[in-house]
C-alpha cells in the first residue's frame, strides 16, 4: 500500500509566550471560539508545589539561599517565584562594549507575571501624544480614548485596587477598595502633604475583595514568592485557566521558539521550535500568529525569522526591529528614621510585603516647566515584615561586631529605614537597541541578543530630580537621607542601568507609517497580515507607568480585532 502522508494540524491561532500578552490573547481568542496553540519556553507551573509562599528560611536547604536561581553575578532572591533570573543557564546575552544592559528572563507558564510587582497604572492621554507636546519621539497611532474601554475590561476582570483621584497624569480606573496605609506610609504621606507632592493610595493588581472565584488577599506579604490563592494577578492563574476551560487551548511547554516560517503567499504558516525535553525540532502550523514572548524575546524571534523576502528579519521592511529599545528611567534612595527604632513589633506585611506599596506618588509636576521632559512616579517601601535571609544580611552589613551586641543593633535598626524607587519616562534614542550577536548563541544554536544602551542627558537630569525629591521627603518626615547611592554608585544620581527596571519596550513599534513602524494600530504587522505582536515590543514610548496593565489592554484589543478580521476572511 502507498504511504499515507497526513497533513499537520492547523490551529486557528498560535500564540508564542504565556505571560501578560499571551494570556490575554489566549482568553479572548478561545472564548471567541477559535482553536489556539500556545508555546511556552519553560515548564508547566503548579502553584501548590512551585510557590514558596508561607515557608520560613529553615524550611528550605541552605535557609533558602539561591533557591530562586542565579542572578547576574549574585544569588537570586531566596523565595522568588520559580524560573525567573537575570541569567538563565544555556541562554546567554551580550552587552556591547561601553554598554550595560541587564535582561531578566522567565521560563515558566505565566512568564514574568509570576514575578512582577503588581503595580497597575494606566497610561494617560498625554502619554499617547508626547511629540505633540514637546516635539521629541513620536505619538502613538492610538489615543487614550481608544484604549480606555480595554483598561476597563482588564481591571474589571483581574481586579485592581485603588482610589479615584482625578489626577491628569494618572487616569482613574475600575477599582477595588485600597488597603489602609501602613505606619511608614503614613509618615511619608504627611511629609508629601507638607511639600505639596501628591501621595495617594497605590493601584495594584491584588484583590481586596473576592472576584471571579478568587479570594481576597490575606496580607501575608509574600507576593514575590507567588500567590497560591491567586489573590494577586498572574497570567498562569487568572488568564490561562479560563482559556483551558474552553477546551480550545493546546498548551505546549518547554517549547523554545526558533523561527516563524513564511509561506509562499507571504503569510506566516508555522513556528519552528526546539522541544527542550527531547532536543528535537518541531513545528506548529496556524492561520494566524500572536507573538507575545516579551519585548526583547519577541524582537529576537522576528530577527531570527529571516527569508529571501525579509533578509533582515520577518516583517522588517521598515528596519525598526530591535530599535527604539526603552526601559523606565529609575533611581532609588532611602532614609533612616530614628522614631521607628522604638516601634513595637506588629504585623506590617500588608499586600505585597514592604517592597510593594499601599501608597504611591504619581507625577505631580505635570503642570509646570521642569529641568527635563516627561515625568516620573515614586513607589515607597519599608518597615517590618516577615524577614528572610537577605534582609538580616543587609542589616548585619551595616555594623561591625558579633554576638549579642550585633543582634541588638539589628533588632533596633531593622524596620527603621524607608526606601523609595522612582520610575520615569525614557525618550527613545538611536543608541539604545538590540540586535543578533554574530558570535553568541544559546544551547540550541539560536543566535543570542547583543544590547546597546545609552541614557541621554534628559534621563540624567530626571534622575537628579528624583534624588532631590527623595531627600526632600525624607527630611520633611524627620529622617536622615542616605547619600550612598549618589556617592558610591557607578552611575550619576543612581540612574539604573538598562533593563534593571524590567520594563523593556519598543523594539517592534506600532505606527501608521509602514516606513518607520512594524505594526499598525492593532498590533498587526504591516508586512505580514496574519502576524501580530501584542507585548510591550509594540510600545511607541515608555511612559512612567509600569507597563503590564497596558500590555494586557493592548493585547485584549488586538485579539478582539484578530477575531473580527478572521471572521471576515481578511487574514
Amino acid at each position: 500500500m502507498p504511504q499515507v502522508i497526513r497533513s499537520p494540524k492547523v490551529y486557528d491561532v498560535c500564540i508564542i509566550g504565556s505571560g501578560a500578552a499571551g494570556g490575554a490573547a489566549a482568553k479572548v481568542l478561545t472564548e471567541g471560539g477559535v482553536s489556539v496553540a500556545m508555546l511556552e519556553a519553560g515548564p508547566p507551573l503548579d502553584p501548590a508545589k512551585d510557590f514558596k509562599e508561607h515557608l520560613w528560611p529553615y524550611d528550605l536547604p541552605h535557609r533558602g539561599g539561591g533557591v530562586g536561581g542565579k542572578l547576574r553575578g549574585e544569588e537570586a532572591d531566596e523565595f522568588m517565584a520559580p524560573n525567573g533570573a537575570w541569567e538563565i543557564p544555556g541562554e546567554p546575552y551580550v552587552s556591547a562594549p561601553g554598554s550595560t544592559f541587564r535582561w531578566f528572563g522567565s521560563r515558566i507558564v505565566g512568564g514574568r507575571t509570576n514575578h512582577w510587582g503588581r503595580v497597575a497604572l494606566r497610561f494617560s492621554a498625554a502619554d499617547f501624544k508626547p511629540r505633540s507636546a514637546d516635539g521629541l519621539g513620536d505619538d502613538w497611532p492610538i489615543a487614550y480614548e481608544e484604549l480606555a474601554p480595554y483598561y476597563d475590561k482588564v481591571e474589571s476582570y483581574i481586579g485592581v485596587f485603588g482610589s479615584k483621584e482625578n489626577i491628569p497624569s494618572s487616569p482613574d480606573g475600575v477599582f477595588l477598595p485600597p488597603p489602609k496605609p501602613r505606619c511608614t506610609e503614613t509618615i511619608l504621606k504627611r511629609a508629601c502633604d507638607k511639600l505639596n507632592i501628591l501621595c495617594v493610595p497605590a493601584r495594584m493588581a491584588i484583590l481586596t475583595r473576592p472576584l471571579n472565584g478568587r479570594p481576597a488577599c490575606h496580607y501575608c506579604g509574600q507576593c514575590a514568592r507567588g500567590c497560591k490563592s491567586a489573590s494577586n494577578f498572574s497570567s498562569s492563574q487568572v488568564l490561562i485557566p479560563p482559556a483551558q476551560a474552553t477546551g480550545r487551548l493546546t498548551l505546549i511547554t518547554s517549547a523554545m521558539a526558533r523561527e516563524i516560517v513564511l509561506g509562499k503567499d507571504r503569510k506566516a504558516e508555522a513556528v519552528s521550535y526546539v522541544d527542550r525535553t527531547t532536543k528535537t525540532e518541531k513545528r506548529v502550523h496556524a492561520r494566524s500568529f500572536v507573538v507575545a514572548a516579551s519585548t526583547c524575546e519577541s524582537a529576537r524571534l522576528l530577527l531570527n525569522s529571516r527569508s529571501t523576502l525579509f533578509p533582515e528579519g520577518l516583517a522588517n521592511s521598515s528596519g525598526v526591529l530591535g530599535r527604539n529599545l526603552m526601559d523606565s528611567v529609575g533611581s532609588w534612595g532611602s532614609g533612616y528614621f530614628p522614631q521607628l527604632e522604638k516601634m513595637p513589633s506588629h504585623n506590617h506585611d500588608g499586600s505585597g510585603g514592604n517592597y510593594l506599596p499601599h501608597v504611591y506618588m504619581p507625577w505631580w509636576k505635570f503642570d509646570r516647566k521642569n529641568d527635563f521632559l516627561r515625568g516620573y512616579h515614586i513607589e515607597p517601601g519599608g518597615g517590618r515584615f516577615m524577614p528572610v535571609v537577605q534582609q538580616f544580611d543587609d542589616e548585619c552589613d551595616r555594623f561591625e561586631g558579633y554576638g549579642s551586641s550585633l543582634k541588638q543593633h539589628c533588632r533596633r535598626s531593622y524596620g527603621a529605614s524607608i526606601g523609595m524607587e522612582a520610575l520615569g519616562e525614557m525618550i527613545p534614542n538611536q543608541h539604545a537597541y538590540c540586535e543578533l550577536d554574530p558570535n553568541a548563541a544559546d544551547e540550541w544554536g539560536i543566535p543570542a541578543l547583543r544590547f546597546h544602551w545609552h541614557a541621554g542627558e534628559n534621563e540624567i537630569r530626571m534622575a537628579k530630580d528624583m534624588q532631590q525629591t527623595f531627600r526632600a521627603i525624607v527630611e520633611a518626615a524627620g529622617g536622615t537621607y542616605s547619600t550612598e547611592v549618589i556617592t558610591d554608585g557607578p552611575t550619576p544620581y543612581g540612574l539604573y542601568d538598562g533593563g534593571t527596571a524590567i520594563h523593556e519596550s519598543g523594539t517592534v513599534r506600532m505606527g501608521d507609517n509602514p516606513k518607520n513602524s512594524a505594526l499598525n494600530k492593532y498590533c498587526q504587522a504591516h508586512d505580514v497580515k496574519n502576524l501580530f505582536v501584542t507585548d510591550a515590543a509594540a510600545f511607541v514610548t515608555s511612559p512612567d507607568k509600569n507597563p503590564t496593565l497596558s500590555i494586557l489592554a493592548l493585547s485584549w484589543r488586538a485579539s478582539e480585532y484578530l477575531l473580527e478580521q478572521a471572521k471576515k476572511g481578511n487574514l
